[in-house]
């Protein structure tokens, strides 16, 4: 996906808690995606950064008061709501959150977020308590209802020393959701009100604390349906193998590391109308993992150390994620494969489409340059029991609507 904002005119909120720290650098992604960028501020949030800083690195006064003369002489926040094409509220605090939910207007970024006719989003940072309080889901869900777009909050170390949901997304990230976001305005949400699990990426399968059986996807296939799914109007669940990609915008992300997670966490996401089997899931795992690192010498009299030669590793099967989806009492409408293949491409997918009782199975060749494994572009053949569909040579960003638009096709 394109990382452009170019004439894009973003409205940033800038609230009272320590995430507002990040704002500055937010403000020169959002400048540096082409953006222009206006910053108003709550009276807390000064408390955590100078308005200072943000004018310079935005280019632009910041706006801090309802009370500002010169501004408001001429209703001067009635005049930045309605110059705005998105207003985005980071950090979002607990705070605004629930006034906004309620409609309060007692300061600029609340009475900004009341005024405004363009879209607003959210990005929630605060304590995971704080975010996990009954109160907090119930203003969220408000929010959401209202069309209001809420941008995480990630998981991780916070300032309080806990750690949890309610970590603010990162900068990039925020940027990618609002370009995802502004995208997404002339799609036709042709899959609302469908539920879809989608896995994606390698699983990890460990042989010690050291070292792990893995293979080489990098997750950039599933996790582009996962967005384009997001962006037609599907409530998407995303299973993740250990991947570094952003989370798409209005997705729901599980990350896992190993084939048995990934099992486990399909399974607890059902039931859904659609399951997309995209993650490239080992099919052997060791059946002990060493709690100490393996090591290349045997220790021998005296003090001595020999080297090993050879090592034997007994494997096992792991559990077959798409086969048990297909059987699962509450089976998804259609459920889709990947397979990739190295030869004999549509012999191997059509047998495998068979044997594990899918509706439909995206197979593509792998070990060619530029094209699956670790590529930003991919080639499908789509099959089902009578046809099959060739999608690409293109950017996989490409072929997850075209497969989508088969998938909603089967429905």
């Amino acid at each position: 996906m394109a990382q452009t904002l170019t004439g894009r005119r973003i409205l940033l909120c800038v609230c009272g808690g320590i995430a507002a720290y990040k704002s500055i650098e937010l403000v020169r992604r959002l400048r540096e995606a082409g953006a222009e960028v206006q910053v108003a501020m709550t009276a807390n949030a000064q408390r955590f950064v100078g308005a200072a800083s943000l004018q310079a690195v935005s280019g632009v006064s910041v706006r801090d008061s309802l009370w500002d003369e010169a501004a408001e002489a001429a209703m001067g926040h009635i005049e930045l709501a309605r110059w705005a094409d998105r207003v985005l509220v980071a950090p979002a605090t607990a705070d605004i959150l629930a006034r906004l939910a309620h409609g309060l207007a007692d300061d600029l970024v609340s009475t900004l977020c009341l005024a405004t006719t363009a879209p607003i989003a959210v990005v929630p940072a605060m304590n995971n308590r704080m975010w996990l309080h009954p109160a907090t889901q119930g203003n969220v869900a408000a929010l959401r209802a209202r069309g209001v777009q809420v941008i995480g909050p990630d998981d991780g170390a916070q300032a309080c020393g806990e750690f949890g949901p309610g970590r603010l997304r990162e900068p990039p990230e925020i940027v990618a959701d609002l370009v995802a976001a502004f995208e997404a305005d002339g799609v036709a949400a042709d899959l609302a009100g469908q539920r879809l699990v989608i896995s994606a990426g390698p699983t990890f399968e460990d042989l010690d604390p050291v070292r792990f059986i893995g293979n080489r996807s990098s997750g950039k296939m599933g996790f582009a349906i996962a967005a384009a799914a997001a962006r037609r109007g599907a409530e998407v669940v995303l299973v993740a193998g250990p991947v570094s990609l952003p989370t798409p915008a209005g997705v729901r992300r599980v990350d896992v590391r190993s084939a048995a997670q990934l099992h486990a966490a399909v399974m607890a996401a059902l039931p859904a109308d659609i399951y997309i089997g995209a993650a490239a899931v080992a099919d052997y795992t060791p059946r002990t993992v060493s709690p100490h690192k393996i090591k290349k010498t045997a220790q021998s009299g005296e003090g001595g150390a020999t080297a090993i030669d050879t090592m034997t590793v007994e494997l096992i099967r792991t559990p077959d994620v798409l086969a048990d989806v297909a059987a699962h009492a509450q089976r998804p409408r259609v459920v889709v494969g990947f397979a990739a293949e190295t030869d004999d491409v549509e012999h191997y997918a059509r047998g495998k489409l068979v044997r594990k009782g899918l509706d439909m199975i995206a197979a593509n060749q792998v070990g060619r340059e530029g094209c699956g494994f670790e590529s930003d572009d991919n080639a499908l053949t789509v099959i089902d029991a009578d046809t099959a569909h060739a999608l690409g040579p293109g950017p996989k960003t490409v072929l997850a609507d075209a497969l989508l638009d088969l998938v909603r096709a089967r429905l």
